[in-house]
Protein backbone atom coordinates (compact mmCIF):
# COMPACT_ATOMS: atom_id res chain seq x y z
CA UNK A 1 0.00 0.00 0.00
CA UNK A 2 1.01 3.59 -0.70
CA UNK A 3 3.08 5.18 1.85
CA UNK A 4 1.40 8.78 2.37
CA UNK A 5 2.92 10.54 5.10
CA UNK A 6 2.19 13.64 6.85
CA UNK A 7 -0.69 15.82 5.23
CA UNK A 8 -3.37 18.33 5.95
CA UNK A 9 -6.80 18.88 4.80
CA UNK A 10 -6.68 21.22 1.48
CA UNK A 11 -9.44 24.03 2.01
CA UNK A 12 -8.73 27.53 0.06
CA UNK A 13 -9.20 29.71 3.57
CA UNK A 14 -5.66 27.87 3.96
CA UNK A 15 -4.14 27.27 0.86
CA UNK A 16 -1.69 29.62 0.75
CA UNK A 17 -0.87 28.29 4.44
CA UNK A 18 -0.47 24.91 3.04
CA UNK A 19 1.72 25.68 0.42
CA UNK A 20 4.11 27.06 2.71
CA UNK A 21 3.71 24.11 5.73
CA UNK A 22 7.09 22.36 5.75
CA UNK A 23 7.02 18.63 6.34
CA UNK A 24 3.18 18.35 3.78
CA UNK A 25 3.54 15.00 2.05
CA UNK A 26 -0.34 15.10 0.68
CA UNK A 27 -2.93 16.77 0.73
CA UNK A 28 -6.75 15.87 0.84
CA UNK A 29 -9.46 18.01 -0.89
CA UNK A 30 -13.14 17.42 -0.76
CA UNK A 31 -14.43 16.29 -4.17
CA UNK A 32 -17.78 18.03 -4.71
CA UNK A 33 -15.50 21.41 -4.26
CA UNK A 34 -13.06 20.62 -7.03
CA UNK A 35 -13.93 21.17 -10.92
CA UNK A 36 -11.89 18.57 -13.01
CA UNK A 37 -11.39 21.85 -15.87
CA UNK A 38 -10.48 24.79 -13.74
CA UNK A 39 -8.25 23.54 -10.70
CA UNK A 40 -7.36 25.45 -8.28
CA UNK A 41 -3.83 27.08 -9.21
CA UNK A 42 -2.41 26.09 -5.60
CA UNK A 43 -3.39 22.18 -5.96
CA UNK A 44 -1.56 22.73 -8.97
CA UNK A 45 1.57 24.21 -7.74
CA UNK A 46 1.29 21.14 -5.05
CA UNK A 47 0.78 18.93 -7.62
CA UNK A 48 4.09 20.61 -9.77
CA UNK A 49 5.76 20.06 -6.26
CA UNK A 50 4.99 16.05 -6.41
CA UNK A 51 2.68 16.84 -3.26
CA UNK A 52 0.27 13.99 -3.78
CA UNK A 53 -3.88 14.76 -3.48
CA UNK A 54 -6.71 12.75 -2.83
CA UNK A 55 -10.09 13.58 -3.68
CA UNK A 56 -12.14 13.04 -0.14
CA UNK A 57 -16.19 12.79 -1.51
CA UNK A 58 -19.21 13.64 0.83
CA UNK A 59 -22.44 13.22 -1.61
CA UNK A 60 -22.37 9.87 -2.84
CA UNK A 61 -24.22 7.95 -0.16
CA UNK A 62 -22.54 4.62 -0.22
CA UNK A 63 -24.88 3.41 2.76
CA UNK A 64 -27.87 4.20 1.23
CA UNK A 65 -30.77 1.93 -0.11
CA UNK A 66 -30.60 3.22 -3.43
CA UNK A 67 -27.66 1.59 -5.78
CA UNK A 68 -24.48 4.50 -6.35
CA UNK A 69 -25.90 7.10 -8.33
CA UNK A 70 -23.84 6.90 -11.64
CA UNK A 71 -22.81 10.40 -12.37
CA UNK A 72 -21.78 11.48 -8.94
CA UNK A 73 -19.38 7.82 -9.49
CA UNK A 74 -18.61 9.58 -12.77
CA UNK A 75 -17.59 12.60 -11.18
CA UNK A 76 -15.68 11.39 -8.38
CA UNK A 77 -13.51 9.08 -11.25
CA UNK A 78 -13.01 12.38 -13.10
CA UNK A 79 -11.74 13.91 -10.10
CA UNK A 80 -9.43 11.20 -9.62
CA UNK A 81 -7.75 11.35 -13.07
CA UNK A 82 -7.69 15.25 -13.14
CA UNK A 83 -5.25 15.26 -9.75
CA UNK A 84 -3.52 11.89 -11.04
CA UNK A 85 -4.53 10.67 -7.00
CA UNK A 86 -3.77 6.98 -6.30
CA UNK A 87 -7.20 6.66 -4.41
CA UNK A 88 -10.65 8.36 -3.73
CA UNK A 89 -12.04 8.44 -1.00
CA UNK A 90 -15.91 8.17 0.50
CA UNK A 91 -17.93 7.44 3.83
CA UNK A 92 -19.96 4.56 5.33
CA UNK A 93 -23.17 6.68 5.63
CA UNK A 94 -25.98 7.61 4.20
CA UNK A 95 -26.99 11.16 3.12
CA UNK A 96 -30.47 10.48 1.21
CA UNK A 97 -33.43 8.51 1.50
CA UNK A 98 -37.39 8.20 0.24
CA UNK A 99 -37.17 7.94 -3.49
CA UNK A 100 -38.65 5.43 -5.26
CA UNK A 101 -38.10 2.44 -2.81
CA UNK A 102 -40.50 4.19 -0.32
CA UNK A 103 -42.63 5.20 -3.06
CA UNK A 104 -42.14 8.75 -0.82
CA UNK A 105 -40.55 12.21 -1.45
CA UNK A 106 -36.48 12.47 -2.13
CA UNK A 107 -35.35 13.85 1.03
CA UNK A 108 -31.63 15.01 1.76
CA UNK A 109 -29.82 14.84 4.47
CA UNK A 110 -27.45 17.83 3.96
CA UNK A 111 -24.92 15.80 6.68
CA UNK A 112 -23.54 12.18 6.56
CA UNK A 113 -25.69 10.11 9.04
CA UNK A 114 -24.98 6.31 10.71
CA UNK A 115 -25.46 3.13 8.76
CA UNK A 116 -27.54 0.86 10.88
CA UNK A 117 -24.92 -2.33 11.78
CA UNK A 118 -27.50 -5.10 10.72
CA UNK A 119 -26.92 -8.10 7.97
CA UNK A 120 -29.26 -5.81 5.76
CA UNK A 121 -27.27 -2.97 5.64
CA UNK A 122 -23.73 -4.53 5.15
CA UNK A 123 -25.47 -6.81 2.47
CA UNK A 124 -26.79 -3.58 0.45
CA UNK A 125 -23.30 -1.65 1.73
CA UNK A 126 -21.66 -4.06 0.08
CA UNK A 127 -23.18 -4.07 -2.98
CA UNK A 128 -22.76 -0.36 -3.34
CA UNK A 129 -19.04 -0.25 -2.38
CA UNK A 130 -18.36 -3.29 -5.60
CA UNK A 131 -20.61 -0.92 -8.32
CA UNK A 132 -17.99 1.78 -7.12
CA UNK A 133 -15.14 -0.23 -7.08
CA UNK A 134 -16.03 -1.17 -11.04
CA UNK A 135 -16.60 2.86 -11.97
CA UNK A 136 -13.81 4.20 -10.27
CA UNK A 137 -10.35 3.95 -12.04
CA UNK A 138 -8.19 3.91 -8.63
CA UNK A 139 -8.64 2.19 -5.47
CA UNK A 140 -11.47 3.12 -3.22
CA UNK A 141 -11.43 3.63 0.60
CA UNK A 142 -14.31 4.53 3.20
CA UNK A 143 -14.68 6.07 6.31
CA UNK A 144 -16.30 5.19 9.58
CA UNK A 145 -18.22 8.38 10.26
CA UNK A 146 -18.98 9.75 13.74
CA UNK A 147 -22.32 9.44 14.73
CA UNK A 148 -24.81 11.70 17.57
CA UNK A 149 -27.56 8.59 17.73
CA UNK A 150 -27.55 5.02 17.32
CA UNK A 151 -29.84 2.24 15.71
CA UNK A 152 -31.72 0.17 17.98
CA UNK A 153 -31.49 -3.75 17.34
CA UNK A 154 -27.84 -3.49 15.83
CA UNK A 155 -26.52 -6.77 15.45
CA UNK A 156 -22.12 -6.05 15.06
CA UNK A 157 -20.04 -3.91 16.83
CA UNK A 158 -18.41 -1.37 14.54
CA UNK A 159 -15.01 -3.00 14.52
CA UNK A 160 -16.96 -6.59 13.35
CA UNK A 161 -19.32 -4.46 10.88
CA UNK A 162 -15.41 -3.08 9.35
CA UNK A 163 -14.30 -6.19 9.13
CA UNK A 164 -16.47 -7.81 7.35
CA UNK A 165 -17.21 -5.62 4.98
CA UNK A 166 -13.86 -5.30 4.29
CA UNK A 167 -13.65 -8.53 3.80
CA UNK A 168 -16.10 -8.97 1.73
CA UNK A 169 -14.90 -6.09 -0.74
CA UNK A 170 -11.80 -5.92 -0.36
CA UNK A 171 -12.31 -2.29 -0.04
CA UNK A 172 -9.18 -0.47 2.06
CA UNK A 173 -10.53 1.80 5.56
CA UNK A 174 -10.24 5.18 6.19
CA UNK A 175 -10.20 5.10 9.92
CA UNK A 176 -11.09 8.28 11.59
CA UNK A 177 -9.99 8.44 15.11
CA UNK A 178 -11.68 11.26 15.81
CA UNK A 179 -14.90 9.73 15.07
CA UNK A 180 -14.18 6.50 17.18
CA UNK A 181 -13.81 9.40 20.10
CA UNK A 182 -17.01 10.86 19.45
CA UNK A 183 -18.94 7.51 19.30
CA UNK A 184 -16.90 6.71 22.41
CA UNK A 185 -18.75 9.32 24.01
CA UNK A 186 -22.12 9.54 22.23
CA UNK A 187 -22.70 5.82 21.98
CA UNK A 188 -20.25 4.31 24.98
CA UNK A 189 -18.10 2.29 22.36
CA UNK A 190 -14.74 1.48 23.22
CA UNK A 191 -12.35 2.76 20.79
CA UNK A 192 -9.99 -0.15 21.96
CA UNK A 193 -12.18 -2.63 20.86
CA UNK A 194 -12.82 -1.28 17.60
CA UNK A 195 -9.47 -0.61 17.21
CA UNK A 196 -8.24 -4.21 18.20
CA UNK A 197 -11.09 -5.69 15.73
CA UNK A 198 -10.25 -4.06 12.90
CA UNK A 199 -8.43 -5.50 9.53
CA UNK A 200 -5.43 -2.87 10.06
CA UNK A 201 -3.75 -3.94 7.37
CA UNK A 202 -6.69 -2.85 4.99
CA UNK A 203 -6.43 1.36 6.48
CA UNK A 204 -5.09 3.08 3.48
CA UNK A 205 -4.67 6.26 5.79
CA UNK A 206 -5.88 7.64 9.06
CA UNK A 207 -7.80 11.66 9.73
CA UNK A 208 -7.07 13.01 12.79
CA UNK A 209 -9.90 16.17 13.82
CA UNK A 210 -11.38 18.06 16.78
CA UNK A 211 -14.69 18.90 17.85
CA UNK A 212 -16.08 19.93 21.54
CA UNK A 213 -18.70 18.38 23.82
CA UNK A 214 -21.63 20.36 25.03
CA UNK A 215 -24.61 19.02 27.37
CA UNK A 216 -22.36 15.25 27.48
CA UNK A 217 -22.56 14.92 23.41
CA UNK A 218 -20.00 15.51 21.33
CA UNK A 219 -19.99 17.47 18.25
CA UNK A 220 -17.07 16.49 15.55
CA UNK A 221 -16.82 19.95 14.40
CA UNK A 222 -13.54 19.81 12.38
CA UNK A 223 -13.78 23.68 13.81
CA UNK A 224 -11.95 23.01 17.27
CA UNK A 225 -8.28 21.93 18.63
CA UNK A 226 -7.40 18.03 18.63
CA UNK A 227 -7.91 16.92 22.10
CA UNK A 228 -6.01 14.84 24.25
CA UNK A 229 -8.07 11.60 23.60
CA UNK A 230 -8.14 11.87 19.80
CA UNK A 231 -4.36 11.47 20.13
CA UNK A 232 -4.27 9.17 22.48
CA UNK A 233 -6.37 6.88 20.07
CA UNK A 234 -4.18 7.77 17.19
CA UNK A 235 -1.28 6.20 20.07
CA UNK A 236 -3.23 3.50 20.45
CA UNK A 237 -3.87 2.52 16.60
CA UNK A 238 0.04 3.28 16.03
CA UNK A 239 1.02 0.59 18.18
CA UNK A 240 -0.85 -1.99 16.01
CA UNK A 241 -0.04 -1.12 12.68
CA UNK A 242 2.11 1.54 10.73
CA UNK A 243 -0.71 3.84 9.03
CA UNK A 244 0.46 4.67 5.28
CA UNK A 245 -0.65 8.37 6.22
CA UNK A 246 -2.33 10.49 8.53
CA UNK A 247 -4.23 13.64 7.96
CA UNK A 248 -5.06 17.04 10.05
CA UNK A 249 -8.74 17.68 9.06
CA UNK A 250 -9.77 21.42 9.74
CA UNK A 251 -13.29 22.67 7.97
CA UNK A 252 -13.83 25.80 9.97
CA UNK A 253 -13.14 28.65 12.47
CA UNK A 254 -9.32 28.21 10.96
CA UNK A 255 -6.17 29.37 12.94
CA UNK A 256 -2.92 30.79 12.60
CA UNK A 257 -0.97 28.70 10.70
CA UNK A 258 1.52 28.04 13.39
CA UNK A 259 -1.41 26.59 15.69
CA UNK A 260 -2.01 24.05 12.62
CA UNK A 261 1.77 23.45 12.45
CA UNK A 262 1.99 22.77 16.31
CA UNK A 263 -1.20 20.03 15.74
CA UNK A 264 0.72 18.08 13.02
CA UNK A 265 3.64 18.28 15.66
CA UNK A 266 1.23 16.72 18.30
CA UNK A 267 0.09 13.95 15.32
CA UNK A 268 3.53 13.52 14.53
CA UNK A 269 4.65 12.74 18.55
CA UNK A 270 1.70 10.33 19.38
CA UNK A 271 2.37 8.32 16.19
CA UNK A 272 5.81 8.21 17.42
CA UNK A 273 4.47 6.93 20.97
CA UNK A 274 2.48 4.35 19.44
CA UNK A 275 5.16 2.90 17.34
CA UNK A 276 7.69 3.03 20.62
CA UNK A 277 5.15 0.46 22.28
CA UNK A 278 4.00 -2.11 19.36
CA UNK A 279 1.58 -4.99 20.03
CA UNK A 280 1.83 -7.78 18.30
CA UNK A 281 -1.56 -9.61 18.05
CA UNK A 282 -3.92 -7.07 18.87
CA UNK A 283 -6.09 -8.33 15.53
CA UNK A 284 -8.52 -10.78 15.83
CA UNK A 285 -9.33 -13.12 12.89
CA UNK A 286 -13.12 -14.20 12.62
CA UNK A 287 -14.49 -16.99 10.72
CA UNK A 288 -14.49 -16.13 7.16
CA UNK A 289 -17.69 -15.46 6.10
CA UNK A 290 -19.87 -17.09 2.97
CA UNK A 291 -19.38 -15.27 -0.53
CA UNK A 292 -21.43 -12.09 -1.08
CA UNK A 293 -24.05 -12.32 -3.00
CA UNK A 294 -25.91 -9.36 -4.60
CA UNK A 295 -28.24 -7.58 -1.89
CA UNK A 296 -31.63 -9.30 -2.14
CA UNK A 297 -34.18 -6.21 -3.30
CA UNK A 298 -35.98 -7.19 0.24
CA UNK A 299 -33.19 -6.19 2.14
CA UNK A 300 -32.59 -2.76 -0.09
CA UNK A 301 -36.09 -1.74 0.38
CA UNK A 302 -36.63 -3.32 4.61
CA UNK A 303 -33.21 -0.61 4.60
CA UNK A 304 -35.06 1.82 2.36
CA UNK A 305 -38.08 2.58 4.63
CA UNK A 306 -36.28 2.42 7.77
CA UNK A 307 -33.58 5.42 6.52
CA UNK A 308 -36.71 7.10 5.27
CA UNK A 309 -38.19 7.11 8.63
CA UNK A 310 -35.37 8.18 10.28
CA UNK A 311 -34.72 11.00 8.30
CA UNK A 312 -38.21 12.14 7.42
CA UNK A 313 -38.39 12.69 11.17
CA UNK A 314 -35.28 14.57 11.59
CA UNK A 315 -35.99 16.93 8.86
CA UNK A 316 -39.88 16.48 8.24
CA UNK A 317 -40.95 16.70 11.95
CA UNK A 318 -42.52 13.23 10.93
CA UNK A 319 -43.57 10.76 14.13
CA UNK A 320 -40.48 9.12 15.55
CA UNK A 321 -38.90 5.68 15.00
CA UNK A 322 -39.74 2.80 17.43
CA UNK A 323 -36.46 2.53 19.70
CA UNK A 324 -34.87 5.44 19.46
CA UNK A 325 -33.55 7.90 21.47
CA UNK A 326 -35.54 10.92 21.69
CA UNK A 327 -33.52 13.48 23.33
CA UNK A 328 -30.45 12.35 20.65
CA UNK A 329 -32.69 12.37 17.74
CA UNK A 330 -33.52 16.15 18.84
CA UNK A 331 -30.25 17.22 19.23
CA UNK A 332 -29.39 15.41 15.65
CA UNK A 333 -32.16 17.60 14.35
CA UNK A 334 -31.16 21.07 15.63
CA UNK A 335 -27.57 20.10 14.13
CA UNK A 336 -28.63 19.38 10.80
CA UNK A 337 -31.00 22.44 10.80
CA UNK A 338 -27.97 24.90 11.98
CA UNK A 339 -25.12 22.68 9.57
CA UNK A 340 -28.02 24.01 6.53
CA UNK A 341 -28.05 27.95 7.73
CA UNK A 342 -24.25 27.75 8.14
CA UNK A 343 -23.62 26.07 4.38
CA UNK A 344 -26.14 27.77 2.93
CA UNK A 345 -24.74 31.18 4.02
CA UNK A 346 -21.20 29.82 2.45
CA UNK A 347 -22.65 29.47 -0.64
CA UNK A 348 -25.25 32.02 -1.56
CA UNK A 349 -23.18 34.63 0.98
CA UNK A 350 -25.37 37.34 -0.09
CA UNK A 351 -28.43 35.84 1.77
CA UNK A 352 -27.32 36.91 4.84
CA UNK A 353 -26.05 40.28 3.41
CA UNK A 354 -29.69 41.66 2.38
CA UNK A 355 -30.83 39.87 5.19
CA UNK A 356 -28.93 40.56 8.31
CA UNK A 357 -29.10 39.63 11.72
CA UNK A 358 -32.53 37.83 10.92
CA UNK A 359 -30.66 35.67 8.40
CA UNK A 360 -30.10 32.55 10.77
CA UNK A 361 -33.64 33.00 12.47
CA UNK A 362 -35.40 32.93 9.30
CA UNK A 363 -33.81 30.20 7.58
CA UNK A 364 -33.60 27.76 11.10
CA UNK A 365 -37.59 28.74 10.86
CA UNK A 366 -37.85 27.61 7.36
CA UNK A 367 -35.75 24.56 7.58
CA UNK A 368 -38.01 23.30 10.71
CA UNK A 369 -41.10 22.89 7.95
CA UNK A 370 -39.32 22.53 4.51
CA UNK A 371 -36.81 19.60 4.11
CA UNK A 372 -34.41 19.65 1.50
CA UNK A 373 -34.64 18.27 -1.41
CA UNK A 374 -31.88 19.03 -3.67
CA UNK A 375 -28.20 20.61 -2.94
CA UNK A 376 -27.44 23.50 -1.09
CA UNK A 377 -27.95 25.98 -4.32
CA UNK A 378 -31.26 24.82 -4.61
CA UNK A 379 -31.70 25.09 -1.04
CA UNK A 380 -31.20 28.45 -1.00
CA UNK A 381 -32.94 29.38 -3.60
CA UNK A 382 -36.26 27.63 -1.91
CA UNK A 383 -35.29 29.57 0.76
CA UNK A 384 -35.26 33.07 -0.76
CA UNK A 385 -38.66 31.98 -2.40
CA UNK A 386 -40.52 30.76 0.59
CA UNK A 387 -39.28 34.26 2.25
CA UNK A 388 -40.81 35.98 -0.37
CA UNK A 389 -43.84 34.30 -0.93
CA UNK A 390 -44.50 34.80 3.09
CA UNK A 391 -44.80 38.14 2.25
CA UNK A 392 -40.90 38.90 4.06
CA UNK A 393 -39.07 40.62 4.62
CA UNK A 394 -40.98 43.75 5.90
CA UNK A 395 -38.63 46.39 4.82
CA UNK A 396 -38.82 47.48 1.47
CA UNK A 397 -35.83 47.59 0.11
CA UNK A 398 -34.15 44.29 1.55
CA UNK A 399 -37.37 42.46 0.30
CA UNK A 400 -36.28 44.05 -3.75
CA UNK A 401 -32.87 43.00 -3.16
CA UNK A 402 -33.95 39.60 -2.05
CA UNK A 403 -36.47 39.38 -5.09
CA UNK A 404 -34.12 40.56 -7.56
CA UNK A 405 -31.35 38.00 -6.07
CA UNK A 406 -33.80 35.05 -6.54
CA UNK A 407 -34.44 35.91 -9.78
CA UNK A 408 -31.14 36.46 -11.04
CA UNK A 409 -30.79 32.48 -10.01
CA UNK A 410 -33.68 31.09 -10.37
CA UNK A 411 -34.30 31.33 -13.86
CA UNK A 412 -32.76 29.52 -16.81
CA UNK A 413 -30.58 32.90 -17.77
CA UNK A 414 -29.66 36.03 -15.78
CA UNK A 415 -32.47 38.45 -16.59
CA UNK A 416 -30.51 40.95 -18.50
CA UNK A 417 -27.29 41.56 -19.85
CA UNK A 418 -26.79 45.01 -19.91
CA UNK A 419 -24.21 46.40 -17.97
CA UNK A 420 -26.16 49.61 -16.26
CA UNK A 421 -28.27 46.96 -14.98
CA UNK A 422 -25.97 45.13 -13.23
CA UNK A 423 -23.71 48.15 -12.19
CA UNK A 424 -26.91 49.04 -10.38
CA UNK A 425 -27.92 45.89 -8.70
CA UNK A 426 -24.21 46.01 -7.06
CA UNK A 427 -24.29 49.14 -6.39
CA UNK A 428 -27.82 48.49 -4.26
CA UNK A 429 -26.01 45.52 -2.47
CA UNK A 430 -22.80 47.84 -1.48
CA UNK A 431 -25.51 50.23 -0.30
CA UNK A 432 -27.06 47.37 1.79
CA UNK A 433 -24.52 46.37 3.59
CA UNK A 434 -23.86 49.81 5.28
Amino acid sequence: MERLGTGIGWRPEIADAVERMPGIDWVEAVAENVCPGHLPSSLLRLRERGVTVIPHGVSLGLGGADRPDERRLTALAERAEALGSPLVTEHIAFVRAGGPLTASPLLEAGHLLPVPRTRDALDVLCENIRIAQDALPVPLAVENIAALLAWPGEEMTEGQFLYELADRTGVRLLIDVANLHTNHVNRGEDPARALAELPVEAIAYVHVAGGVERDGVWHDTHAHPVPAPVLDILTDLASRVSPPGVLLERDDNFPEPAELERELTAIRGALAKGRARTVSGGTRTPATPPAAAPAPGSARQRLALAQTALLSALVAGTPLPDGFDRVRLGVQARALGVKRADVVAKVAPELPEILGDGYRSAFLAYAHTHPMTGGYRRDALDFAGQVLLSGGPEDAEVRRALRDWWLERSGPVPRTARPTVRLARATRRVLLRR
